[in-house]
């Protein structure tokens, strides 16, 4: 099994008036290929904030992160923006929906920057739609889908561009049992069956057990296995 993402000696500090913080402790980490990887901790611990960096949203202030052979702490924000767009799938806790579009134009949307033609775009909405089960569900509005079909929206606008990486943060931390059981088949199913590579920040001890490996994090140290 491959390394996909590679996080050599990370720390990641904040400024906050004359303090410097530290989030991230000089933290090393490797996440293979087609692993789907929990990430656990109390409140403050650097969970999302590791997360984010993985992501190319943020960047640390020292270290290195290689994700699927791309050197992402190098990158520029232009070149993070475009890199994100065709290799990153992001699932939050509260679905970030457009409440005015359809299900298939919430989902559509994130394609609309790409260079694929409309018939493109359909085939790979339409698909995305049919794997998180809800084809039927296409001309709904976010107000007309209960919140564990919302996310599974969410979840079809994240695969639409069928991206090596998914990262969730939080992705049942708004929804009942049901719907965050009926939400963590589905992400097991993206990991199984898809061969996704997923990092997943959860303080739900049910959702973690779905994972295939858990990492627990404290006050920015990540702690052994």
């Amino acid at each position: 099994m491959s390394v996909a993402i590679s996080v050599r000696n990370l720390t990641k500090h904040y400024s906050r008036q004359n303090d410097s913080i530290t989030v991230l402790n000089n933290l090393s980490l490797d996440i293979n290929s087609g692993e789907f990887m929990a990430l656990m901790g109390p409140s403050g611990s650097g969970k999302t904030t590791l997360l984010n960096i993985i992501a190319g949203i943020d960047q640390p202030s020292s270290g290195s992160v290689n994700v699927f052979g791309n050197d992402i702490s190098a990158m520029s924000e232009a070149q993070l923006s475009k890199w994100r767009a065709n290799n990153v799938g992001f699932i939050f806790q509260f679905y970030n929906l457009i409440p005015v579009l359809t299900a298939y134009e919430n989902v559509e949307l994130p394609l609309m920057l790409t260079p694929l033609s409309k018939t493109e775009r359909r085939q790979q909405v339409e698909n995305a739609l049919a794997i998180v089960g809800l084809a039927d569900r296409t001309k709904h509005t976010p107000n007309q889908l209960s919140g564990g079909q919302q996310q599974r929206v969410a979840i079809a606008r994240a695969i639409a561009m069928d991206p090596n990486l998914i990262v969730a943060d939080e992705p049942t931390g708004d929804l009942d049992k049901k719907s965050a059981h009926d939400i963590m088949e589905l992400l097991s199913k993206l990991n199984s069956d898809f061969n996704k590579t997923i990092v997943m920040v959860t303080h739900d001890p049910s959702a973690a057990e779905r994972a295939t490996i858990i990492r627990h994090l404290d006050k920015g140290d990540l702690l052994p296995l």
